[in-house]
């Protein structure tokens, strides 16, 4: 794994630094709920915006990239990505009211969603075709295991602090380690500006609607305003589509979909993210709800998981040159597919079980969502590899927030004729369709 990551770039190290740290952000929120909950006096609908709002931001910035990397230095870009997120945390930690938390966490969002296409785009142009596997490995390593380490970090600190440590804690490392990395920061992309189009940035809008509508599902249903809500939506989203079609420098270069193999592997990213963020979810209620575990062990059960995931992330990338994507597609959704097995049968008999079932789901992202983000943009000339990087981010933050709702779902109507326990043990066996359709997917692959 050292052996990897020495191979990059100081400027890149400096990226996935940064990244790491931002990165975590997304999962620490959840433990944390009761707490929320009990100290604003707030209902559990209303502590779930903290990460729903977190993500319709990303979604809303993540198309923003391309125009982005072209328009402002990349020192520029990444220090004002930073700020952007050192104030929402510092809102957050310091508010007297729930408002301020969430008004923070959107903040944070909108930085996070400017951050991960950017900084993974400037990685694939700064590294040869035949290094990016394993480049993209680390930046796998990075995502993953910030996601998996998240709850981890929250169940510590809440165990002996408060929740607003949470926040000072990434407030604190960010801002140390933005001003410790400056002199790593170069402006290494070719810029080529362009108007700001905002016609286009106002129907970006439909994303973060459809975003929305989905994580509303569990606790509102579909209604009158739900289907509204869709119809406006994707109304915005195809006057998007249109009209990057005709400008001569649009937002999103929607040319790379026509290119062979980039929009299998954009799905494939999608199921593979969904499965690592169905482990987040479903693993602390087996271990708290099935087991009674504390939210700290709960916590400290998952990092056989993420530790696994940060020593396959690495490897999987330098398996790419070798044995191909379909191969590495083929492991990953057959460890997926036991991983939902396991889970769906043993999960309530053992906590060892779970254990392993959470290491099979986590592991087999490994070997799916970065290896397809790398071929996927290997199809692709360099000049729109931010915008295909760009796509790739949003359609997985959409797949993913929309297999959260889901289990969500799943658990809330099974558990209404039936015992939690079995609502987890169901939920775990619906989700078995996910690694069944990334097998399908495959099929429509190159061979190495």
């Amino acid at each position: 794994m050292f052996k990897n990551i020495r191979k990059l770039t100081p400027f890149s190290l400096a990226l996935l630094s940064i990244a790491f740290i931002m990165s975590i952000s997304q999962s620490t929120m959840t433990t944390a709920y009761p707490i929320l909950m009990k100290s604003f006096n707030v209902n559990a609908s209303t502590v779930q915006w903290l990460t729903t709002g977190f993500m319709v931001a990303m979604t809303l910035v993540m198309p923003l990239s391309p125009w982005l990397l072209d328009n402002v230095s990349l020192r520029k870009l990444l220090n004002g990505i930073v700020a952007l997120f050192l104030l929402g945390t510092f809102l957050a930690m310091v508010t007297p009211n729930f408002t301020g938390i969430i008004i923070g966490r959107l903040l944070e969002g909108l930085a996070v969603g400017a951050l991960f296409p950017t900084f993974q785009s400037v990685i694939m142009e700064n590294t040869d075709k035949n290094q990016r596997g394993v480049a993209m490995g680390v930046v796998g390593l990075v995502m993953g295991s910030a996601l998996a380490v998240g709850p981890i970090i929250s169940g510590v600190v809440l165990q002996w602090i408060s929740w607003r440590a949470l926040f000072m804690l990434f407030f604190v490392i960010l801002l140390i380690l933005i001003i410790v990395l400056q002199n790593k920061i170069e402006n290494t992309h070719t810029m080529k500006p362009s108007e700001f189009d905002w016609f286009s940035a106002i129907t970006l809008l439909g994303f973060g609607g459809i975003l929305y509508d989905i994580s509303i599902i569990p606790t509102s249903g579909i209604n009158f305003s739900w289907w509204l809500i869709l119809i406006i939506s994707v109304s915005l989203l195809a006057i998007f589509i249109v009209r990057q079609v005709k400008l001569p420098q649009p937002f999103l270069d929607l040319a790379v979909l026509k290119y062979r193999g980039y929009v299998p592997a954009m799905f494939l990213t999608g199921l593979s993210y969904s499965g690592l963020i169905i482990a987040t979810v479903l693993m602390p209620l087996f271990y708290q709800k099935v087991f009674h575990f504390s939210p700290l062990w709960s916590g400290l059960l998952m990092v056989p998981a993420a530790i696994f995931l940060s020593q396959l992330n690495p490897r999987s990338g330098a398996m790419l040159n070798r044995i191909g994507l379909k191969k590495l597609v083929y492991i990953g959704m057959a460890m997926m597919l036991v991983g939902y097995a396991i889970l769906g049968t043993l999960g309530s008999d053992s906590w060892i079980a779970c254990l392993i079932a959470a290491m099979l789901l986590e592991g087999g992202n490994a070997f799916i969502m970065m290896p397809a983000i790398t071929a996927a943009n290997n199809a692709l000339p360099k000049n729109l590899v931010s915008h295909g990087t760009a796509i790739i981010t949003t359609m997985r933050q959409v797949i993913g927030a929309g297999s959260v709702v889901v289990a969500s779902i799943l658990i809330t109507a099974i558990n209404a004729n039936s015992s939690f326990v079995h609502a987890l043990l169901m939920t775990s066996r619906w989700f078995i369709v996910v690694p069944l359709i990334g097998l399908l997917l495959t099929v429509r692959i190159k061979s190495n």
